[in-house]
């Protein structure tokens, strides 16, 4: 059996009691931290709370070496959890899609993702467009997807979730913060010039969701760029048309600056 698992969104208390249970009787646990991270807490933490040692892996390992995975689990209980709910990244798709085309069994175990978690902003989830990833830009290599994606969605109405890059290895360990990421949005605005994006556009920030303490700020791009957000991890909602609760959910529930 080849069971994947979400651990959630900020830390070990986020798991459901199922992972726990499953855990407990998994031969082999296996994770990847390169997707997302649980920010408010360790392995050793999650070790001592499953009681089992957890061995991770590397994005290398789990795109192009996961069929060991499944061959484990032809004859053993093999764990997979990642943060978040286990389904959200394509990759982990496909390692359920390859496992089953080799006749082993799946188990999914659902958590809390940024997904749903976004919610917590009042703004209605249905009304939420495709996902845009912006990512840390590099010499020659300037992603626009973003920018178009904001661009469609908010022709239609719709909200866009940003999700900003982490970069997670042996050798850095880096968050991209919602400040950057508002830079990076102004600076696709400068180089594509289609009146999507300005300093006055008005963006919402979330940080550390599923923390108890979560920190939500809306207002004007030019106010956001350089507040203090605090600890990782943080996002980044571009608003469409606003319905009349929303626009109360943002006035009660988030910090307007």
């Amino acid at each position: 059996m080849l069971i994947l698992a979400g651990l959630g969104l900020y830390d070990e208390n986020d798991m459901t009691l199922k992972t726990l249970k499953f855990a407990k009787k998994a031969d082999k646990i296996y994770a990847e931290f390169y997707t997302a991270v649980l920010t408010g807490t360790t392995i050793e933490k999650i070790e001592e709370v499953l009681g089992k040692k957890i061995h991770v892996l590397s994005r290398k390992e789990v795109e192009y070496e996961g069929y060991k995975l499944i061959e484990e689990a032809k004859d053993k209980d093999i764990m997979f959890l990642t943060a978040g709910d286990p389904m959200v990244a394509t990759t982990h798709v496909d390692l359920a899609i390859e496992a089953k085309k080799k006749g082993v069994d799946v188990v999914i175990i659902n958590a809390p993702s940024i997904y749903s978690a976004v919610g917590i902003t009042g703004l209605q989830l249905y009304k939420f467009g495709r996902t845009a990833s912006i990512v840390f830009p590099e010499e020659n290599y300037f992603p626009e997807t973003p920018y178009n994606v904001i661009k469609e969605n908010l022709e239609r109405g719709l909200h866009t979730l940003c999700l900003l890059d982490i970069r997670v290895d042996e050798n850095e360990k880096r968050f991209m913060t919602a400040n950057e990421g508002l830079k990076v949005l102004l600076e696709l605005e400068n180089r594509k010039k289609e009146n999507i994006i300005s300093e006055d556009t008005k963006a919402v920030v979330v940080a550390r969701a599923g923390s108890l303490k979560p920190k939500l700020v809306y207002g004007k791009i030019k106010d956001l760029i350089n507040y203090d957000f605090g600890e990782p991890l943080h996002c980044i909602i571009i608003p469409g048309k606003l319905h009349f609760m929303e626009e109360d959910a943002l006035k009660y529930l988030c910090e307007n600056i």
